[in-house]
């Protein structure tokens, strides 16, 4: 089947041109300014709107047992709302099997997880809950033999590891080819701080954001990065920034030519520390917490000037009625996330590329081009070419929506973006040549999403 769309600004990361694109079993076969539609089977006209790569969300935990609950969304219900928001890849972070268990549990769990239910493409990061020499043994089949290279290292949780042991998986890790990423925050600090809160009685949701101040965060941010160099300038990747503080920590390793890079989320962009001080304030439990005004300024210079590379979402979802609930108020019995998988690509384009922050080319390099690049993508996705996927998204800049929890795909009570008023609206997106979303509707089918080998981690030139 050849689907052609015509009249539209193919934006990439390294700028954006008037073409049209030829799709045929899947992938994009021709771009050129004028494409004639006599053979093709489907034409759609994309006149007055921007053609990009589709999205590539990195940090999703889909159906994920966190030990007091389990999340929402499954792999149906999460890539259908990302199928809705223009993204056409998510790699997932597995969650925690039992204790003592090796990398290939977890892996054989998720693969089921997905079968058959994801609507989009995905792909796994591998999750290391301790190290023995087993682990260490193993990670080189998981990267060569199962296509997982990447994995998450947590210095917090159930599961944290020691600073000794965040050594030796670096150092493996780099050894096979795979990229290391981490959750970044002191947990003996948040620890004693809940335990004090606790003891006093303060358990209402600003407490959550009390008990873990951006300095928790920064400083697991700045040792992350020293122990990195002490293993051998390992590359090393920062999942879900929130603060300035840990920012600069970052830009000061990059002035150091140490490899290194940060996500953020729109989270962390666009809503504050004042959301807990609302009666529905249980809604944005999340670790780390919201910040203030000042640190959502200094994200977004990191998102203008180039410090920050990618933008994900971190989706978690958990409805409301279960947190209140489970919680009766107490933040410390709240499971922790939002969703938002839907949103990113809409709230990055209106807030971002809408207001002048940044480029439409911008744009696609946190949304995709980057992703792709560090994660194992690249050239398949990530940019429109020939030969690559056709996995596209098309926003009209013109048409203006507001968000309503009502009207999303995942299986969330709510939105933390209720009421957002977004210029520029997602009105189609393919996933491999197929419709997946249209015309406002979900066009896509459970199990047509594809399980992705992954490269090695080479270190790319952004």
């Amino acid at each position: 089947m050849k689907k052609l769309i015509i009249n539209g600004v193919v934006v990439n990361a390294d700028g954006e041109t008037r073409q049209d694109l030829l799709i045929e079993n899947g992938i994009i076969s021709h771009m050129a300014e004028h494409i004639s539609s006599e053979d093709a089977d489907e034409v759609i006209d994309a006149e007055g709107c921007y053609v990009m790569p589709g999205g590539i969300d990195v940090h999703t935990h889909f159906n994920i047992d966190v030990g007091i609950a389990r999340s929402c969304d499954d792999f149906f219900t999460g890539t259908r709302a990302a199928a809705c928001g223009g993204t056409t890849t998510i790699i997932d972070h597995m969650g925690f099997g039992p204790a003592g268990c090796n990398l290939h549990h977890q892996l054989k769990a998720y693969h089921q997880y997905a079968a058959g239910k994801a609507v989009v493409d995905y792909s796994f990061h591998g999750v290391i809950q301790h190290i023995d020499d087993e682990i260490l043994n193993e990670m080189s089949s998981m990267v060569h033999e199962e296509g997982i290279s990447s994995f998450k290292l947590y210095l917090t949780y159930n599961y944290k590891l020691g600073d000794a042991d965040v050594l030796r998986a670096l150092q493996q890790l780099h050894r096979v080819g795979a990229l290391a990423t981490v959750h970044p925050e002191n947990d003996a600090a948040i620890a004693l701080r809940r335990k004090q809160y606790l003891s006093e009685g303060k358990t209402s949701p600003m407490y959550h954001a009390l008990s873990r101040p951006l300095e928790c965060e920064a400083e697991a941010i700045s040792r992350m990065i020293n122990l990195a160099q002490l293993a051998g300038n390992v590359p090393l990747y920062i999942v879900h920034l929130s603060n300035g503080l840990g920012l600069d920590y970052l830009r000061l390793a990059r002035a150091r030519h140490q490899p290194v890079w940060v996500e953020t989320c729109p989270q962390y962009l666009l809503l504050d520390e004042r959301c807990y001080q609302q009666e529905d304030a249980l809604k944005f439990i999340l670790s780390p917490p919201l910040r203030n005004h000042q640190e959502q300024d200094k994200l977004w210079c990191g998102i203008t000037d180039g410090a920050i590379d990618t933008v994900a979402t971190d989706h978690c979802s958990f409805p409301y009625h279960q947190r209140i609930s489970m919680s009766d108020g107490n933040f410390t019995l709240c499971p922790n996330g939002l969703p938002g998988v839907e949103n990113r690509m809409q709230l990055l384009f209106s807030e971002g590329v809408m207001t002048g922050r940044i480029s439409p080319a911008r744009f696609v390099q946190l949304t995709s081009a980057n992703p792709a690049r560090l994660f194992g993508l690249w050239p398949q996705k990530g940019n429109l070419a020939v030969g690559a996927d056709a996995d596209v998204v098309i926003i009209d800049p013109q048409k203006t929506t507001t968000i309503e929890h009502t009207h999303l795909h995942d299986n969330a009570d709510y939105s933390p973006y209720e009421g957002f008023r977004c210029r520029g609206e997602i009105i189609t997106t393919l996933c491999r040549g197929a419709n997946v979303f249209q015309a406002g509707k979900f066009t896509g089918q459970a199990g047509y999403g594809r399980f992705i080998h992954r490269q090695p981690f080479a270190q790319p030139s952004m």
